[in-house]
Formats: C-alpha cells, structure tokens, sequence
C-alpha cells in the first residue's frame, strides 16, 4: 500500500478521506486518469494497440534495415567548412634560434618537413616541423645582408636571398652545402635585386625591376631570357599556376598580364578601386587571382576574366583590413586566402574560398601576439600556417 498523505501532489488525487491508502495497482490507473484529464485523451504515442499505416510500415522497414547494420552513416565533408576553423598554436618555428630582428620570409619546404625563416639578421635558418620544439637543422649567415626576401627553388633543392640594398643573388645548394653569390646578371642593368618570383614549374625567375621593368631569368643558369615593361613601377607580380603567364601589379593600380613564352602583353586591367596596388596572388587551381591595394581591399577575381575582360568585376571584395594589403597567400587546396597588412598589429585574416567569408576564430582577439605581420605560408598538404613579423617570432598553427 501507498501512504497518499505524505506526498503533497498525491493529495490531490484523493477523491474521498478513506483513500488515505492506496494499492500500487490503484495508484497507476488514478496516476493514468489524471494524465488523460490532463492531455484530453490518450496520445498518439502510447496507443500500444494503433493500426499501422501502410507508409508507416515502409519507414519501419526501412529503420529496421537501418539497425541491422553497423557502421558510419555520417560521412565527413571533403570540402572545408566556412565559419570557424579548427586550429591551435604550436611553438614557433623559430624557437631554438631567437632573434629579435623582423622576419622577412617564412616557407615551408614543397617535400621535406622543413620550414626556412630569414630575417634582417643576415641570417637563413632551417627547421625541421613537428609542431611541438621544430629542431634547428642549420642556419647560414651572410655577412653585411639584411635578408629582404628568401625562397625555396620549386624542387627544393636551392636556396635564393636578396638584401634590402645590394644587386647579389645568393644561391645555397643544399646539397651540396654550398653557397654561391651570383654577383652580376649579364644584361640586367638594375643597381639594387630585391624582390623576385620563383616560377611554379621551377624553369623561371623572375625579378622585379626600378620603372616598371620585370627581368625574366633561367633559373638552371641565372641567366637572362629578357626584360617586359609595364607603366609605372612593379609593386607585385606573380606566376599563374602553369608558369605560363605572369601577373604584374602596377603603382597606378592597373594589372598586367603577360605570356612568358613570347613575353607579350595578354591583357591589362584595372583593379577595381585601388589607387595603387601592393600585392598580387594566383591559386595553385587556377581559379583565382587576389589583388591587394593601398586601401586594405582584396579583390578575388575569376582567373579566365581577367584574361578576357578589359574591365572584369570581382568575385567578392574582402573589406576586412583597413591598411594596404601587403602580404596574399592561397593555400595548397585553394580553400583558404590569407591576407595581411604589414602597417597595423593583427591584421592577418584567413578567407574561406569560395564563399569568400572571413573565418570569424583568427586571430584570438584577446591574445594580442601577432603583432606586424610581413610574411605568411601554408605547409605543402595545408596542415600547417606560419608567419613572421616584426618581433623576430615566426608564429606557427596547426
């Protein structure tokens, strides 16, 4: 028997006071009319004797074939998601040689677990990634050579580096072990080599000249196939993905694209809004091409229209900065654009493509340690994001 006076809600089920006790079997028929009283009825649900619909018969079929077998039924999209991305610090790439001087370039070995920093410290430092201390492999000091700009060879067999102010081209044979200056490009009348581009396919170099003049070299021999002009002066230029075109960003705002093979201009265009350009970027795809200007804008344009078009429209104008954009980086995959500005702490962005949505997780508002952003790269299968600034740090997620 249950005591009906003790519980409070019980109480209220006493049709009378000689129902201060009741049998269990009782209590769940008075527990059963006051739920019904409650609902209106019996719902659907515990009906223990509902005829079945012939549909439902199919879906019950269907969840019973269902059961029966194990496995995941969920599969995982092959595409990156946009919004949030997952990643986590790891220790700088740097870390087992500080330095204090500015980072002036970051890149991942394209074979080797290998991550080269250079900075205005004269020096080229090798370390190998793992994410959790990156060992020094080797660092190469160049007397009196503030490092403006290192590169891996598209093999990854060489090293190149420029200075801020001297026409050398160092080249580091790696396996060799040797260092080679190249001290004069015959042909090539330029007082200062600075910035340069390696081709993709590894045939071509391409260095960036005073008053709009690109120099094509051979990158075997270092030897020069011959010069284009462009107006204005070059403040970018890159390959396209196939090493057959060069894209070239002017200081009047203007991009010009050329064939390397016979060196003529292709097209030239405008980049929409920008008063003078400071960065250019093509995907490994072929897709896309992202122009970086003086006012903080990314304009990602369809690579075929600015081949065809005289005046092509953007994909998507990306508005998150607010100073010139000095730094574009796609990743190996073509899902994510990185972006940076070298004039303002934190502001790097990663894009997602093709949304063309800003990932809303970088950088960690909060935390601060990013700082001026010069130099950005993805590791070969994108598991891995470095980049370098002013602080001498070369900042490392996965």
């Amino acid at each position: 028997m249950v005591d009906m006076m003790n519980n409070r809600f019980r109480k209220d089920m006493m049709k009378n006071a000689s129902e201060s006790k009741l049998s269990k079997d009782n209590l769940k028929k008075r527990l059963k009319e006051e739920f019904q009283h409650a609902m209106g009825g019996v719902p659907a649900w515990a009906e223990t004797t509902k005829r079945k619909t012939s549909s439902d018969d199919e879906s019950e079929e269907d969840e019973d074939d269902l059961l029966q077998r194990t496995g995941n039924f969920i599969s995982t999209s092959t595409s990156l998601p946009r919004g949030i991305l997952k990643m986590k610090n790891c220790q700088h790439a740097n870390a087992e040689r500080p330095t204090v001087a500015r980072i002036s370039s970051v890149q991942f070995h394209p074979s080797a677990q290998i991550v080269m920093v250079a900075g205005l410290d004269n020096a080229v430092s090798l370390f190998q990634v793992d994410g959790k201390t990156n060992p020094k492999i080797q660092s190469i000091y160049l007397e009196r050579f503030p490092i403006f700009k290192a590169c891996f060879s598209a093999n990854g067999e060489e090293v190149l580096a420029t200075s801020n102010h001297s026409k050398v081209l160092y080249v580091y044979d790696m396996l060799a072990g040797k260092l080679i200056p190249v001290h004069q490009v015959r042909g090539l009348k330029e007082k200062i080599v600075r910035s340069f581009e390696v081709s993709p396919d590894g045939s071509f170099l391409l260095i960036n000249g005073i008053a709009g003049y690109l120099h094509l070299l051979a990158m075997k021999t270092k030897e020069l196939i011959g010069s284009m002009k462009i107006n204005g002066r070059v403040a970018a230029s890159t390959f396209s993905s196939d090493s057959k075109k060069v894209y070239a960003s002017s200081g009047d705002g203007e991009v010009y694209v050329w064939d390397v093979n016979s060196r003529k201009c292709l097209n030239r265009f405008v980049d929409e809004g920008s008063l003078y350009g400071l960065s250019i970027a093509t995907s490994r795809n072929g897709q896309y091409v992202a122009c970086g200007s003086n006012c903080g804008v990314v304009n990602i344009y369809n690579q075929d229209s600015c081949l065809q078009e005289t005046n092509p429209k953007p994909i998507k104008a990306i508005m998150n900065l607010v100073t010139g954009v000095t730094s574009l980086t796609f990743n190996p995959t073509t899902e994510i654009l990185a972006i940076a500005s070298e004039k303002m702490k934190e502001a790097v962005r990663l894009v997602h493509l093709p949304s063309c949505t800003v990932f809303s997780n970088f950088p960690v508002v909060k935390k601060k340690n990013i700082s001026h952003v010069h130099t950005m790269d993805f590791s070969p299968r994108s598991g891995y994001f470095a980049l370098g600034n002013e602080k001498g740090k070369a900042l490392m997620y996965r």
